[in-house]
């Protein structure tokens, strides 16, 4: 604006200065510059030192800063540096502390611990240790200085009002950007507010000496205290209860159970070194409870429950009561579990019981039996499978056992009976801990806790090719091996009581005949057979007393157990032959059509035949058979074949 009625030529102390200024209006920027320029300012010259004030163009970033922070204030000389924080500090600008810095300083201790630096353009010169720059830019002439230049030239009463104006606009400027700061610090503060007090959770928030600064409506619920009344109130004034008082001041437990106006709350805090502020949480324990109980409903609706407790497992005898202290042991960590046995001895009831003294006892059981689903379907189960998938699958898929087992435990049983092909996927699944669905192509990340059980020799089936080792190794993280009813005796009359119980209503006894009969019996189907003894005994009885003939086959069980087989031949007896001949009967029917004979045509035959198998059953009874040298297994399109001791054999048993 002064440019179209003055001419303004600059100059700068520190380079060249013309010979002699004559007749001017010499305006310096500082009192500092006389000294260096007065031998060539001649007396002709009137000389106006420049009031100066902060550009407030940039000051907002100085309203960001936290309040009683420290800052250098980096500037050319002692003097400039003085003045320009005073002239901040009139302004208002008085949150902060200024600490002056300028060329020549002696660096302290107390500047090294300072990391933010203030510069009117004096960027060069702030010191390397400095993290944050704030340039609020050069100082500005102000407008007495303005109005000092106008007198001077007779252009106050053309020009003045104009220049009023401008400074005037600036100033609302400044002004309206400062409201509209407030406004949305205000505008956040409420939005803050809201959300806290919309938390169903009592929030306090507190300094070192226990001053409040938060108290929400929860908070207000539980004192019967208004926001207002305790805002910037010390806590002990608010909350008299002295067990908190200890917990707070006193304790260094991250949290306290707390009764407070009736209220059963569960107190958690921690600490914002920043800040030095604690918060507090308060937690209504009852609505907690409550909240876990529906889960727990929630579960039970959908199945996704574990039934069973150590405490459905009847025994006390030192074996049985040592087997369930080491299963307590092992459900406390995250490892998956083995769990071997006989039949019958109680794997599903330990997998239950270990799920529900885990930390997972609130999240989905979910059980799956291997022997009881043919391997098409167990893959489907196991790892769901998208919309389109294959024929049948239902509109936008569905999730498998591992997807709604996601935070819990799922239960595999009847390990020994998966496949090689399923292993492999077992395998991928436990050490990734995340599934692909049949026909999808994302990974879906899970958390499930592993149990499986088996009642087959892993490591026989591992020998034979059945069993990959490493999965092996992967699910016997850690093993619970549980014993047999025959060793563990003592239970039995316990048994005998409780399935008696859990039977009938009439007052049923047992004499003293039966008890030795059925104490000294092998038990090879264990707790499962007695379990079946007793309800048969109970539905053929005549009186109210069972007796010897009672028993099945009306002979002492003993010597019925004693003049059967072992174990291993009864299966071979009653399950292996009738698998052996159905399979080869098969296998006669498919070569005599001249077809290969594959697993998935032995299944179809074999379940005309009224036998039904799956793939891994077929699998593992073909290499018995090739062993005992009845058939002969090739590969691609020969398939399997009859040898002529396998005719021989059939021919004999027509």
């Amino acid at each position: 604006m002064l440019g179209k009625y003055i001419s303004i030529t600059s100059y700068a102390s520190e380079t060249s200065l013309p010979n002699m200024l004559t007749n001017k209006l010499i305006v310096y920027s500082s009192h500092l510059i006389d000294e260096e320029v007065r031998h060539v300012v001649d007396d002709s010259c009137e000389v106006i030192v420049s009031r100066r004030t902060t550009n407030y163009q940039y000051i907002e970033q100085l309203f960001q800063l936290k309040e009683g922070s420290k800052v250098l204030y980096v500037n050319d000389f002692p003097e400039t540096s003085e003045e320009a924080i005073h002239t901040l500090l009139k302004t208002g600008i008085d949150h902060i502390e200024y600490i002056p810095y300028h060329p020549g300083t002696a660096v302290t201790q107390e500047h090294l611990g300072i990391k933010t630096a203030i510069t009117p353009g004096e960027v060069h010169l702030v010191p390397d240790h400095i993290d944050t720059i704030i340039n609020i830019g050069v100082r500005l002439i102000d407008i007495t200085t303005i109005m000092d230049i106008l007198e001077h030239f007779h252009l106050k009463e053309q020009l003045g009002g104009d220049i009023s104006d401008r400074y005037t606009r600036k100033i609302i400027e400044l002004s309206q950007n400062i409201s509209d700061m407030h406004k949305q610090t205000v505008q956040l503060n409420e939005h803050l507010k809201q959300v806290v007090d919309g938390v169903n959770d009592g929030i306090v928030a507190m300094d070192t000496n226990g001053n409040i600064s938060v108290f929400n409506q929860m908070m207000e619920q539980y004192t019967g205290v208004f926001a207002t009344h305790a805002m910037n109130k010390n806590i002990k004034q608010i909350l008299k209860n002295d067990q908190l008082h200890s917990f707070l001041f006193k304790e260094n437990d991250r949290s306290r159970f707390l009764t407070i106006n009736h209220y059963n709350l569960m107190v958690y805090r921690f600490h914002l070194e920043q800040e030095g502020t604690t918060i507090l949480i308060f937690k209504n324990a009852d609505e907690t409870i409550s909240i876990e109980k529906a889960a727990r409903h929630d579960l039970v609706q959908k199945g996704y429950i574990a039934k069973y407790t150590f405490d459905h497992i009847i025994g006390n005898s030192k074996m049985i009561d040592n087997t369930k202290k080491i299963a307590t042991k092992l459900a406390k960590t995250e490892l998956p579990v083995l769990i071997q046995g006989e039949s019958g001895t109680g794997k599903e009831l330990y997998a239950n019981s270990i799920h529900n003294v885990s930390s997972r006892n609130y999240q989905p059981f979910l059980a799956i039996n291997f022997s009881a689903l043919p391997e098409e379907l167990i893959e489907s189960e196991l790892f769901g499978y998208e919309e389109g998938a294959f024929t049948g699958a239902q509109k936008g898929g569905k999730k498998g056992l591992f997807e709604q087992a996601d935070g819990g435990t799922i239960f595999l049983d009847e390990i020994g009976d998966v496949s090689l092909k399923l292993q492999a996927r077992l395998l991928r699944v436990i050490q990734e801990m995340e599934i692909r669905r049949i026909g999808g192509n994302k990974n879906i990340p899970i958390n499930v806790r592993i149990l499986a059980a088996t009642n087959k020799d892993l490591m026989s089936l591992i020998r034979e090719g059945q069993f990959r080792e490493d999965l092996y190794h992967r699910l016997k993280v850690l093993c619970l091996q549980l014993p047999p009813l025959r060793e563990r005796v003592a239970d039995i009359p316990l048994l005998i009581e409780h399935f008696m119980k859990e039977q009938t209503n009439e007052p049923v006894t047992i004499t003293q005949e039966v008890m030795d009969s059925l104490m000294k019996t092998n038990w090879y189907g264990n707790v499962r057979e007695l379990k079946n003894t007793i309800s048969y005994m109970l539905a053929v009885r005549e009186k109210e007393q069972i007796t010897l003939e009672d028993l099945p086959n009306a002979a002492p069980l003993n010597e019925y157990i004693y003049q059967q087989p072992s174990p291993t031949v009864v299966e071979e007896d009653w399950v292996n032959v009738k698998r052996n001949d159905t399979l080869l009967q098969s296998i006669y029917e498919i070569n005599k059509r001249g077809e290969r004979a594959s697993r998935q045509k032995l299944i179809n035959e074999s379940m005309s035949q009224g036998l039904t198998m799956t793939e891994q059953q077929i699998r593992t009874q073909l290499h018995k058979l090739q062993h005992k040298g009845y058939i002969s297994i090739g590969r691609g399109r020969t398939g399997t074949n009859l040898t002529a001791q396998g005719v021989n054999y059939l021919e004999s048993n027509d």
